[in-house]
Order: C-alpha cells, then structure tokens, then sequence
C-alpha cells in the first residue's frame, strides 16, 4: 500500500529551496550546510569554492612571482656594485702603478680636474635654467624678484658672464683662431712647394754613381770613402738581431767600413745576447766592434759622444747612424754617400723612414699619416728650397767634419739630432734629404710607449730652443735664415702648434658652450681641421678613409704634447728624461730575402760559423727564457688620467651644446669628448705587457 504524499514537507522543502537560491545569489556566506541534499545546488556552490581557490591560488603565485623579481633585481644590483667596486679599486691600482708623473704634468692634471668640476657644476645650473624655460627667455635682473632666489642668481651669472667672463675668452679665441691660420698657411705653402717640386721633377744630384759604375768594373775600392756605422741601442733585445744583421750585410767594401754596436743595456742578459751576435758576425769576417759604457751619462748624446772619441775614428770620412730597430738596405751606402763627393759643403744626407707595421693597428695607420707628411712635405721641401731640416736621428750619413767643427754630439737636450743639425746650419753646412731612399724601421704599437716618445720630441724643441736663441741671434747666417730657424722651425711648428690646438679644442670650445657670449665660428671648430687634415693625408692617399680619426687624434694627442711643450720650456724634471721607445722587433719581407740571398751566397761560411760559434747555443737559451717571460705577462691597459677628465669635459658641454640646438659644435664635442675616452682607457693600439 503506497504512502499517501507529504504535502506540507513538500511545501516547506519548495520554500527553503527558493530562500537558498535568493542566498546563493546575493553571495552570502552563511548559507545553511544541511541544504547540501539538493543536487543541483550542491554543484552550484562546489564551484563557487573552487573560483575562490583558484583566486586565491592566484594571489600566492603572484605573490612569489614579485618575491623572485625583487630578488632577480637584488642580486643584479649587487652584482653592478661589486663590479662598480672592482672597477674603480682595478682603475686606481692601474693610475697609482703607472709611471710617476712629473710636476707639469701633476699641476695640469689638477687644473683639468678643477675644470671639470666648474663644468659638472655649470651644467647642473644650465639644466635647471632649461626645465623653467629661462633658454628662450632668459630673466633680467630687474624681472628676477618674481621668479625667486634662482632666478635671481641666474640673472646675476648672465650679466656676470655677459661684462667680465666673455670678453676675454673671446680674445683668447681670436688669438687661437689666428694662430690657426698662421699654420694653416704654413702648411698650404708646404704643399705648394711639394707639388712644385713634384712637377719639376726636382731631386738632389749625385756626381758619381757607384751601383753603375760597380756593374761596368769602373770603380777601384780605393775610390769608395771610409764610412764608420753606429748602431747605439739600451735594452733593445726585441730588435738587435734585425739591426745588426742588416748593417753587416751592406753592399761597401769591408776593409772600407767599420761597425761599432754602443750598447748602453744596463741588463746583463741583453749584453751577452748581443756580444754573442757581434762574435758571430765577427767570425763571418765582418769588421765590426762590441762597446759598452760603465757611466751611462748623457743618454744617447753621451753614448755617441764616447764612440767618436776612439783614435780610429780619425781615418773615416763619414758616420752613418742607425737605431737599433733600423735595418737599412744593402745599397744604403751607395745610394747616399755619393752626393757627398764633388760637394765640401754638404754636412748631412738625411733618408726616408719606411714603417714593417704601419698597417698594424689603428695608432700605427694615424703614425704614419704624420710622418708621411714630415717626410715627403716638411723635410723634402726644406731640403730642396733652404737646404736645411731637422736630423731625425738615425738612418741618415754625417760628415765627420762638419760634426766636429759644429762641436760634436752634446748632453744638454733629449734632442741631440736637432741640437747638432742646428749648430751646424748656423754654421753654414748644407744638408740633404732622399725622399726616395727609404730605411726600414717600426713604428710604437702602444699608446704609453706613443706617448712617451712624443713627449720627449716635443719637450726637447722647447730645451734647445732656450739654450740656443742667444747663438741665433749671434750667428753669422743671413737674418733670413734666423728668421726662418726662430719663427718657423722653433715657435710656429713647435710652440704655437700644441698650444692653440689644445687651448683651442680642450679649453676655449667647451667654455664657450657655457659662455655663450663669446662664440666660436663653425667654420673654425668643423672646416678649417678639415682643410688641416685633408692637407696632412695627401701624403698618404691610401689613408683618406682614416681622415676623421686623424682629425680627432691629433686634438687628443694635444694634451701630451702640450704639457711637453710647457715640460721644455720652463724646465722641469721630465724634459730631461729620456725614455727608450719599446719595440716589438717586427721583420719585414725585405729582411727575409736579403738574409735568404746571403744565406745561398754564404752557405759554408755560415755552417761553419755556427759550428765554431761557443755562445750560439746560450743564445737560443737565452731567447727561449726572453719568449717564455713574454708569453707569461699578462696584458692589460692603463687608464690616463688627464684624458679621460678631458673626456668628460668635452662630453659635458656637447649637452649643453643639445640643450642649446648648436649641431655642429654638439656633433664636434662628442666624437671628440669618445675619443679622449677611448684613449684615456687605453683602447687604442696594442695593449700594455
């Protein structure tokens, strides 16, 4: 019997259904837990808690989400601070091992330093000048109450740098600009001279001919002078094999030449190596002497000096020097000794350097651009029009009389090849320059060693300079010539130049983006280097693509050469410091054939030689330990200090330049401002071993 249906449950359980539902729906959380028997409603609110565990599933992976990046960023910002700290600790352990710096050099790093300073500081001030818009509409001192104490302290720099500040930089400007066309001038007559001569195919003659008249058997060895070769060197283990090789194997007759090795090494392994290599040459039958200095005075003047005081020397007619990273070629001699016969008054046949490396790096590429242009230009041109030019040194022949009567080699500069040239123009002597005469040699690959010999060729000038303007004066030349020796070698090529290229470019350009009173025209920050450096690169057409580097290299370089300048001058201790400039001992293809062309020529001679030779076998030694102590050092870069406070000197006020719309002068103070930078980090040439 079925049971009779409970309508009064069934109306109950249709109410609570209702009042459940109506719950659900305005998300009340007190719903009663015994409705649960409703299927439908029971999934309902089964989804309901799952939504909000996943929201707050949600909430947790986010939450560690943002723990992960804020540790990511922490361990980032530690890793830039440690790097920071390892920078700046490595950046101070490389300025404090770096080489002492002199007095000028200290008191010009502290005047850059107190520049940059002065400029961070303006700069500051400018930018806040520029956000309040006082750019455009700069405030006067009248309006500047209204605009509070700013605006009146930037009221009162305008009219500051408006009355006591501009006019003077401007003066400094013009006279730089002047300066600057002075010696553009200069250089477009160099050129004019170059092409003349060019054009009319002038070249020195010679009156006799030895390489012809020794292919017809005309020339007795009695007719061939005696010519005494100097190779002076100190330290030099990269490059003596290279020199002394090619020295021996010259095309002269042997009982007519005699080589003296003045080696100064204050290293006892390099003097053995090299007294090996002399024995060895000794033993070929080369007429050719070891010489060594107990007291080291003088450098290089003394050390000539001494060699020219032996009693042999008496019986040579001519010397003929050559450092010890020269290596002339057999024919040297025969090509420049013969312009000496016929000519009494011809103290000095100069030839031209030819570089194994030029191609080397970028700092050898912009090297040769400069001496390219000293060459074929400076050196050709004076030679040919005033039969006068400074002595580079080496791989040049000079009448031994005509040093004597000149008084010899002299201790009293770093210069001692332009001190003797000059003594001897003043008193009368002609020189020689064969342009196409070349001697090889190598060109520095690093920036410190670079630096260092510019240093000492542009503080030397300034020495000799000083000491021998009375002896100008008092010289018995035509006043043309001491004209040409006191305002045009001396003062136009040797002063002026350093000093209007970095007051110009370091000083003058940067100021006047902060003192906009005072202007400096585009067309002497952009066109005239240009005309400059496209003046300097025609010597060397194929470096046309490094032109703007040049440009920008030549304003860095300005600084070292400045400070030598100033070194020179008024005598402190650097000037007077002579610095070997390292070598790598690079050989050329040219060296290769000839020691090949001896070698077939000499076959038994030299197996013999090196059988009978005792020290040829400490001499592989003793250059298998100089490799191994090569390869073992590290290589790293300096940093140098003046140049990179230069860098951002020159990288500050190129943004004032934006802030002030200038392009040229903005585009000019970057590219100039990176590259102080680069080479202030020593990112230029080869590193430092």
């Amino acid at each position: 019997m079925s049971r009779a249906p409970n309508y009064e449950f069934q109306e109950w359980w249709n109410k609570q259904r209702e009042k459940n539902n109506l719950e659900d729906n305005s998300d009340q959380p007190n719903s009663p837990s015994f409705h649960s028997i409703d299927v439908d409603n029971a999934g309902g609110s089964g989804a309901a808690v799952s939504v909000e565990k996943d929201r707050a599933r949600s909430a947790r992976q986010l939450s560690w989400v943002w723990l992960l990046r804020f540790q990511q960023i922490a361990g980032s910002l530690a890793w830039i601070s440690n790097g920071l700290v390892i920078l700046v600790r490595t950046a101070n352990r490389r300025i404090i091992t770096s080489p002492r710096a002199d007095s000028a050099s200290s008191r010009l790093y502290r005047v850059i330093r107190v520049f940059l300073i002065v400029v961070i500081l303006l700069l500051g001030f400018e930018m806040v000048a520029y956000f309040k818009g006082w750019h455009f509409r700069p405030p006067s001192v009248a309006s500047a109450d209204v605009m509070g104490m700013v605006g009146i302290v930037y009221a009162r720099w305008i009219q500051i740098r408006a009355d006591y500040l501009a006019p003077p930089l401007q003066s400094l400007a013009n006279l730089c600009t002047v300066l600057f066309l002075v010696q553009t001038v200069d250089r477009i007559v160099l050129i004019l001279g170059c092409f003349w001569i060019k054009f009319r195919r002038i070249k020195p003659i010679a009156s006799v001919d030895y390489e012809s008249n020794a292919e017809n058997g005309g020339v007795d060895v009695e007719d061939y002078p005696m010519v005494l070769v100097q190779i002076p060197m100190c330290n030099e283990k990269e490059v003596y094999q290279q020199s002394i090789g090619a020295v021996c194997i010259l095309d002269w007759p042997k009982e007519k030449m005699l080589v003296q090795v003045l080696d100064d090494s204050d290293e006892a392994d390099t003097q053995q190596l090299i007294k090996a290599e002399v024995q060895k040459w000794q033993q070929r039958g080369i007429r050719i002497i070891y010489r060594h200095r107990l007291i080291r005075t003088g450098y290089k003047a003394g050390n000539l000096k001494s060699a020219m005081s032996c009693d042999y020397v008496k019986d040579y007619e001519f010397v003929a020097i050559f450092d010890a990273d020269f290596q002339p070629t057999p024919d040297f001699l025969k090509k420049a000794v013969p312009y000496f016969k016929g000519n009494d008054e011809l103290a000095l046949v100069q030839t031209r350097w030819a570089f194994v490396n030029k191609d080397e790096n970028l700092l050898t590429r912009l090297q040769n651009v400069n001496l390219s242009f000293h060459f074929e230009v400076e050196q050709q041109v004076n030679g040919v029009f005033i039969n006068f030019f400074g002595f580079n040194g080496t791989a040049g022949v000079w009448r031994i009389k005509a040093l004597e009567e000149s008084g010899g080699w002299l201790e009293r500069t770093t210069v001692e090849d332009m001190d003797i040239a000059v003594r001897a123009h003043l008193c009368g002597w002609k020189f020689v320059f064969l342009n196409d005469v070349k001697c090889l040699c190598e060109l520095p690959e690093t920036y410190e060693a670079y630096k260092k010999q510019q240093h000492r060729w542009h503080s030397g000038p300034m020495q000799l300079f000083r000491l021998c303007f009375v002896d100008i004066l008092r010289s018995k030349v035509s006043w043309a010539k001491k004209a040409n020796l006191i305002f045009l070698f001396f003062l136009l090529r040797k002063l002026i130049l350093p000093f209007y290229s970095f007051t110009l470019f370091c000083i003058i350009l940067p100021l006047t983006m902060f003192l906009p009173e005072a202007e400096l025209p585009a067309w002497v920050v952009c066109y005239l280097p240009g005309i400059m450096s496209i003046l300097s690169v025609l010597p060397a057409p194929r470096s046309f693509p490094f032109i703007v580097p040049y440009l920008l290299f030549e304003n860095t370089m300005s600084v070292t050469k400045f400070n030598a300048m100033i070194s020179g001058l008024f005598r402190f201790g650097s000037s007077y410091e002579w610095v070997v400039t390292k070598k790598l001992g690079r050989s050329s293809e040219a060296d290769l054939v000839a020691f090949g062309k001896e070698s077939e020529s000499e076959p038994l001679m030299r197996s013999t030689s090196l059988h009978r030779s005792t020290s040829d076998s400490g001499i592989e030694e003793l250059s298998k330990l100089e490799l191994s102590k090569k390869t073992a050092k590290a290589k790293r870069n300096r940093l140098y200090r003046k140049e990179l406070a230069l860098a951002f000197i020159l990288l500050t006020a190129s943004v004032r330049s934006l802030l002030s719309a200038q392009g040229i002068h903005f585009y000019f103070l970057l590219f100039q401002g990176i590259s102080f930078l680069v080479v202030g980090l020593d990112l230029i040439g080869e590193q430092v071993s």
